[in-house]
């Protein structure tokens, strides 16, 4: 019980205890050194903003202390805060605090850090966040601060490619026009009939003779070779690409055996063994 009892007032004591600053003070620099002002910061009332230039360097020290006993402790977390009321943007910047609670901050305008928002013509509210596991939390509202206003970054060269670009319109030709099937079919038949006179006439002039075309071994072959000829007449009238491979390739298997035993009863007979 007793135990217990000690833990609760041990508790209470933690929770009791809060972080306090001591001897808050500004300083605002040009760039050769020479102090424009310089004041200590109450912690109940705003000074007058404060106004950096392009070249100008602020400085900050305080201490941390506990409020009972004026000892300087180190929080866990020591943010500066820079809010820009007007459009809602800020940025955290930790700082640094020794192990007595000392710390010190420096802003210098011609090497600002990433933290601090886009600024326009509008003032920012500085405030000084202390966080820590044994102390309550705290937050100071120290001034406000005009600095030079942001340039506009420079556009990066994807920068269109992450915005809604305008819906993309296709304009397709006409689709063409096919004759009619019964003029496809006229035309390829007056085309197979030239063809077969030409054929004639030629071989007529060169006398080749094909005694053993009709044969067994050889008229299945000489079938499949004709198959293929209508298939190309049939794409040429009504088929698509597609169909004439599928076609072509299932006529292919069994040409490829016909023509094997075509070659090989040809062989037979030139060596007269047939």
């Amino acid at each position: 019980m007793i135990w217990q009892f000690s833990w609760l007032l041990l508790a209470a004591t933690v929770q009791a205890a809060s972080l306090s600053l001591q001897s808050p003070r500004f300083t605002i620099s040009a760039s050769d050194a020479t102090q424009l002002r310089s004041d200590t910061l109450s912690l109940t009332k705003k000074p007058e903003p404060l106004t950096l230039g392009a070249t100008d360097t602020l400085k900050l020290t305080f201490q941390i202390t506990e409020s009972d006993e004026g000892k300087g402790v180190q929080p866990h977390q020591t943010f500066l805060r820079f809010y820009d009321k007007e459009s809602g943007e800020e940025g955290i910047q930790p700082v640094r605090v020794t192990p007595g609670g000392k710390a010190k901050f420096e802003l210098n305008m011609m090497r600002p850090p990433a933290s601090i928002p886009p600024t326009t013509h509008n003032p920012l509210e500085v405030s000084l966040i202390l966080g820590s596991f044994v102390h309550a939390p705290a937050q100071y509202d120290l001034f406000d601060l005009y600095i030079p206003a942001s340039q506009t970054p420079a556009e990066h060269p994807d920068e269109a490619s992450f915005h809604v670009l305008p819906a993309i319109k296709h304009t397709f030709r006409p689709e063409q026009k096919s004759p009619p099937q019964f003029i496809s079919a006229v035309s390829a038949a007056a085309c197979t009939v030239a063809l077969a006179r030409v054929n004639r006439i030629g071989w007529s002039k060169i006398g080749v003779r094909v005694p053993k075309l009709f044969s067994l071994s050889i008229v299945p072959f000489t079938a499949l070779l004709g198959a293929f000829e209508v298939l190309l007449v049939w794409y040429w009238v009504d088929l698509k690409l597609g169909q004439v491979l599928l076609y072509g390739g299932i006529l292919a298997i069994p040409t490829v055996f016909a023509g094997k035993q075509a070659l090989y009863a040809t062989g037979e007979w030139r060596a007269g063994r047939k």
